[in-house]
């Protein structure tokens, strides 16, 4: 593992509630943010957009690896492999505020897929004077599938949980979020691109967004969260509903429909 002491991006935003409201239309939530609301949680992915040039933008959609923080590893697939949050301060809709990126660690590894690239990012979010978020995104850069090999076995999803409750997905949905989140990712909205090119069987809902449901449903168990942390174990297709798990501890899963585990997560 390499740790990095590296040059910071800095991005404003406004925080535009009208955007935050289109993101709980999009969740199937009453559009009740207005400014001076406190957004919640996991709320500023829709903010701080970064848009390149069409010849800044690799294969996939996504600006190319090399021409800013992300250093290039030579892998064309990349996924968000999960991340950590700690809440300071809620962000409140309609207040200027920035986001402070640098790169926290790059390392490479062979798995039993071929190699892999991490790279793990710290974004820190400032609004009057404070800082409001800390989080730390995981990604992670791999080879093209072999046409040959094998599905990788995905880990069962545990059966304990306390309470659930069930999320469906549609392609329009999918790609209302990618447009909030302003993620060119292909995987998301080209179906043609997601089956034949990375392998997948259909879209592949965005794990953010299972971040997402299982920290309003966090939330709505807990109150307001300090912390929360998640890991994406399996992909999940646009067509399969889930099953979002809650246990008394904090601890979280998203299973799918043969009982897969899909994400791992943590509250608290």
């Amino acid at each position: 593992m390499t740790e990095i002491a590296q040059e910071e991006s800095r991005q404003s935003d406004v925080m535009d509630p009208a955007r935050a409201s289109a993101l709980q239309v999009t969740l199937g939530l009453p559009a009740d943010i207005a400014a001076g609301t406190p957004l919640p949680p996991f709320f500023h992915q829709i903010y701080f957009w970064q848009p390149e040039p069409a010849p800044r933008l690799g294969r996939d959609g996504h600006p190319k690896t090399g021409l800013g923080l992300i250093p290039d590893l030579g892998l064309p697939r990349r996924m968000w492999a999960g991340g950590r949050l700690d809440f300071h301060a809620p962000l409140l809709a309609g207040v200027a505020a920035e986001k402070r990126t640098t790169v926290a660690k790059v390392s490479r590894k062979e798995g039993r897929s071929g190699p892999l690239g991490f790279v793990t990012l710290k974004h820190d979010i400032h609004q009057q004077d404070r800082l409001c978020v800390t989080e730390y995104q995981d990604l992670v850069y791999r080879e093209d599938p072999a046409p040959d090999a094998p599905k990788p076995q995905s880990p069962a999803a545990a059966s304990d949980e306390d309470r659930t409750e069930q999320a469906a997905f549609t392609s329009t949905q999918l790609f209302r979020y990618s447009a909030l989140t302003f993620n060119g990712h292909r995987i998301h909205y080209d179906l043609d691109y997601a089956r034949d090119v990375e392998g997948y069987a259909g879209l592949v809902t965005h794990g953010p967004l299972l971040a997402q449901l299982l920290m309003l449903m966090a939330e709505r168990q807990m109150g307001p969260l300090n912390r929360f942390s998640f890991r994406a174990t399996a992909p999940l297709m646009h067509y399969e509903p889930a099953t979002l798990c809650w246990k008394s501890d904090g601890t979280m899963w998203v299973r799918g429909p043969d009982g897969r585990q899909c994400m791992q997560a943590e509250a608290g």
